[in-house]
């Protein structure tokens, strides 16, 4: 199988970049992908595939931050209309209204990051104005963070919803006591946090900043290692649960990158996109990871390349025509997948 090559599926939908992405967990119907893209309308989508499953409209600005809780139920944006909004049945399928089930309006500036929690009671967002906020319901009032001095590009509750983290243009990374709605420990970057992840086991978090992805203990915050990139990353995610943990990311270069975790080294590159890639993410089984581009499209890519998966589909000798492949693992005019 070495010599097959990468061919990712191109999902097109949105008209302009796609700026972050979300999975689900695996549930009884499969896993879901959620895309925030500045059309201001998000889009949901079977996450092994990229099948179009619906749009969530109500936003009037570009839509910064996404997220979808672990079984589907609901999923939460954030975006240029100083409104985070929350959606309770993000399964919906065309012709279904997806309507929102709570509009929570209080900051004064973009929404650029939401996130919910693990039993989906509450969600939290990060915003322009420098404060992150814990959200209840539409009608209580909120639970404001403030020690950030400058706009709070991401949020993510952690340590069984008793801390959040956030990351913002200031060049800090803060961490806060939930309870107490009080900051218990801030770490300082050289360069602007561009995306923030925590891994699925909960034991490590991961940075980007300039052209470096650093990851940290996430109980103590104490760097593990740190890891420098050809070029200016704007995201990363981290595989570990694997024979041989990985990262991988992208930014201004236009390419994705996958490197070993452990000692940094380059595994393979791949270029597929036809702008600056803004977020990448690992789906919950790790048989793929997804991308957002300037280019306005997601493409998914295969972790291990020529394994049957989705529509991704082997044959012995390779995989099969309908992926452009010939027998010999050689493309056959085709450069990409589209997804329905």
């Amino acid at each position: 199988m070495a010599s097959i090559r990468q061919i990712p599926l191109t999902c097109s939908g949105h008209t302009r970049p796609v700026v972050h992405l979300a999975f689900s967990d695996i549930t009884e119907s499969g896993y879901f992908l959620i895309s925030a893209c500045k059309d201001g309308k998000p889009m949901l989508r079977q996450g092994d595939t990229g099948d179009w499953i619906g749009t969530f409209e109500g936003h009037k600005g570009c839509v910064w931050g996404v997220d979808i809780n672990k079984d589907a139920s609901k999923a939460a944006s954030g975006a240029a209309d100083f409104q985070a909004k929350v959606n309770g049945k993000p399964m919906l399928r065309q012709g279904d209204t997806g309507d929102w089930i709570g509009t929570f309006e209080g900051h004064k500036g973009c929404v650029w990051g939401v996130d919910i929690n693990k039993d989906a009671s509450k969600a939290a967002s990060g915003a322009a104005d420098f404060q992150a906020k814990l959200i209840f319901s539409p009608s209580a009032e909120p639970t404001v963070y403030r020690g950030h001095s400058s706009g709070i590009k991401h949020v993510q509750f952690f340590k069984n919803n008793t801390r959040l983290i956030s990351c913002a243009e200031d060049k800090t990374v803060r961490l806060w006591d939930v309870s107490a709605s009080a900051e218990v420990q801030k770490l300082e970057f050289g360069a602007v946090p561009n995306s923030l992840e925590i891994s699925r086991d909960g034991t490590t978090i991961t940075v980007t900043h300039g052209s470096c992805v650093t990851f940290l203990d996430a109980n103590s915050l104490e760097l593990i290692k740190e890891h420098k990139v050809p070029a200016q990353v704007h995201s990363a995610s981290l595989l570990l649960n694997s024979e041989r943990p990985i990262f991988v990311c992208g930014g201004e270069d236009l390419k994705m990158y996958k490197f070993d975790y452990s000692t940094g080294a380059e595994i393979e590159s791949f270029k597929g996109h036809f702008g600056p890639i803004h977020c990448v993410k690992f789906s919950p089984d790790g048989e793929l990871y997804a991308s957002g581009s300037e280019d306005g499209t997601l493409r998914l890519w295969q972790t291990n390349v020529g394994k049957t998966y989705g529509l991704w589909k082997c044959i012995e000798g390779g995989l099969n025509n309908s992926l452009g492949l010939d027998s010999s693992g050689h493309l056959n005019n085709v450069h990409e997948v589209i997804a329905n």
